[in-house]
């Protein structure tokens, strides 16, 4: 759904919002829960794409495995791969890769963040780790006004993190886009909707970068969410690889 900047939410769609925010961080207790005196907080994690000779015609996106590289669909040409420091680590980076004929493309490398307590192949809600796997990316949104993106990109207050988390994370969801762990493709992020159950979580989303570790969301720069709205094409079927180094060159 894209809305219009004038566009008036209903309280069903606000109160939505404040679920799927609890889900991607919000906590009582008047801190958020990706709280900025994280371990590591500040180090500039590495990457396999740091100091790579090669970042053109690439026979596949480096770092990945057998094992994750046969779940991205044949017909995706346009992967965010998310290199986890380690198992337990909140540090990350973050690359964009495109196919063309030549074969995968680095578009674009930042430091990132992901779940305070690491990576694990078995989320389930409050873990504070984002889970290992290759998720579609279908949906955006936030509290600024649409950046050009050509994912349908839901403008809403909604998206606004509560008063009482942090003021660092003030505009962690000025963009968004929607990791599909758990939830309905095709909706707005702020869709609470967890086919898996509860249990399994959600609301994890790619979303702007206040320093630390999340609760199972991915984090980075405001400008590479600017960059990543305008590149991610659904028509190129864009998808997300992520997990920590070794799980993802099993």
């Amino acid at each position: 759904m894209r809305t219009s900047g004038g566009a008036v939410r209903s309280a069903a769609v606000a109160a939505a919002g404040l679920v799927l925010l609890a889900g991607c961080g919000g906590g009582p207790g008047g801190r958020h829960s990706d709280g900025t005196d994280d371990a590591g907080k500040g180090r500039r994690p590495g990457g396999p794409a740091h100091g790579a000779s090669t970042t053109t015609h690439l026979k596949e996106v480096p770092g990945i495995g057998t094992a994750l590289r046969s779940r991205i669909p044949a017909a995706s040409r346009q992967v965010v791969a998310v290199y986890g420091e380690g198992a337990d680590s909140a540090n990350s980076t973050v690359v964009l890769y495109e196919k063309d004929a030549g074969g995968w493309d680095r578009k674009a490398t930042w430091t990132a963040h992901n779940g305070r307590r690491g990576w694990t192949a078995d989320h389930h809600e409050g873990d504070k780790r984002s889970p290992v796997g290759v998720f579609t990316l279908t949906d955006a949104g936030g509290v600024l006004a649409d950046p050009g993106a050509k994912l349908p990109y839901t403008h809403s207050s909604a998206f606004t993190p509560p008063p009482y988390w942090d003021k660092s994370t003030r505009h962690d969801f000025d963009y968004v886009v929607a990791i599909n762990y758990n939830r309905v493709k095709g909706t707005s992020p702020l869709d609470p909707t967890r086919p898996q159950g509860q249990s399994k979580g959600g609301g994890i989303w790619l979303h702007g970068d206040h320093g630390g570790g999340t609760s199972a969301c991915v984090s980075v720069p405001k400008a590479a969410m600017q960059t990543l709205l305008r590149a991610l094409d659904p028509a190129r079927h864009p998808v997300v690889v992520m997990g920590d180094k070794v799980r993802l060159a099993g």
